[in-house]
Order: C-alpha cells, then sequence, then structure tokens
C-alpha cells in the first residue's frame, strides 16, 4: 500500500514539474510611465488700447462738383479704454481744409469733430466705427458761413509699437442746409493717421 501511494504521488509530481517550469523563469514587467501632456498657455490676442494719444493727419475730401474737393490735414487726440476684445472711446480731431466746387460756390477752411468710437481688439490692430458732432467752416458765395453737423466714419489703427500707432480712417460729414444758404454740404475724407500714445 505505502508502494502505491509513493508511486502515485511520484507520478503525480513528474507530470506537474512541466507545467510548473514551462514558461521559464518570471520576469517582472514595468508598468509604463503616464505623463501628463504638458499645459497649454493661452496667449490673448487683445493688444493694449487702453489710454490717451495725440496725432496728425493728412488726407482728401471730395464732396462732388458743387461741395468741392481738396487736401485736408492737422491734428487729432483722444482717450480709448479697452475692455478685452471691445475698445471704447472718445476723439477730437481738426483739419484746416482746402475745399472748393464748381464756381467756388462753397469754398471750405476748417473742418472739426468730437466723436465717439466703438472698436473691435485683434491684437495689434483695432477696427472702429465713430459718430459724433461736426463743424466746418469757409464761404458761400463770397460770404463767410460756418455750421454745425454730423459725421460718420470707419477706421483702422495699427500698433506699431507700444508708444506708435498708424492708421486711415473714411469719414463722411453731413451738414444740411449750411448756415441756412440752402446748400447741403456732404463731403467724403479719406486720411492717414499717426499717433503717440501715452
Amino acid at each position: 500500500m505505502k508502494r502505491i501511494a509513493a508511486l502515485a504521488l511520484g507520478t503525480a509530481a513528474i507530470l506537474a514539474a512541466p507545467a510548473a517550469f514551462a514558461g521559464g523563469p518570471v520576469v517582472p514587467v514595468a508598468e509604463p510611465i503616464v505623463m501628463a501632456p504638458a499645459p497649454v498657455v493661452i496667449v490673448p490676442v487683445t493688444g493694449d488700447w487702453n489710454g490717451g494719444y495725440l496725432g496728425a493727419q493728412l488726407g482728401y475730401a471730395d464732396g462732388g462738383s458743387v461741395d468741392g474737393d481738396g487736401a485736408l490735414g492737422g491734428v487729432h487726440g483722444g482717450y480709448r479704454w479697452d475692455l478685452g476684445r471691445t475698445v471704447l472711446g472718445v476723439e477730437g480731431m481738426y483739419n484746416s481744409a482746402d475745399l472748393s466746387g464748381d464756381n467756388d460756390l462753397i469754398t471750405t477752411d476748417n473742418i472739426a469733430s468730437i466723436t465717439g468710437q466703438v472698436g473691435r481688439d485683434l491684437g495689434k490692430t483695432l477696427v472702429y466705427a465713430k459718430a459724433g458732432v461736426a463743424y466746418a467752416d469757409g464761404e458761400i458765395v463770397g460770404q463767410n458761413a460756418d455750421d454745425y453737423g454730423y459725421t460718420v466714419g470707419l477706421g483702422v489703427d495699427y500698433q506699431v509699437n507700444q508708444n506708435w500707432t498708424v492708421g486711415g480712417e473714411v469719414s463722411t460729414y453731413s451738414f444740411d442746409d449750411f448756415d441756412d444758404s440752402g446748400v447741403n454740404f456732404n463731403p467724403t475724407a479719406v486720411q492717414v493717421k499717426a499717433a503717440y500714445n501715452f
């Protein structure tokens, strides 16, 4: 009986041994290293349009054969509030003008305006619309005349560096019944601008 038990145990051990060693030595497997992705830094595309500025402009105005056309240029200054994507501002502009129409019906010496601005901050570029009151003086049929009206316009400014901007602007002026003359004075001006920012 002891012989049969020993034989059975030996046979079982022989049969189990190949299964135990079938895989060979066990090699530990290193855990994969999982790295977190690098943080994404989002750089804002807005520029810094906040603060005051003073500058000069030069351009050309055309009001047709009656209102006249010619060169104009002068100075401007204002202040802007940068609210992120939106920029609000106020600007005063003075232009010395040399506009004259057919038969010198209207000649214009000066055009000035005070406008509010609403702009879109595109980084170093600002695109804006403006509207406000305007003043012009000159002569109608040889008589001194002046009047108040309004102006609307579109413009774009570009930041060359922290202190200087350059840009362009298109503005139309409307003076209905200029100085009670019965003549409507409505020139459109195209100007290039440069300004120093404080």
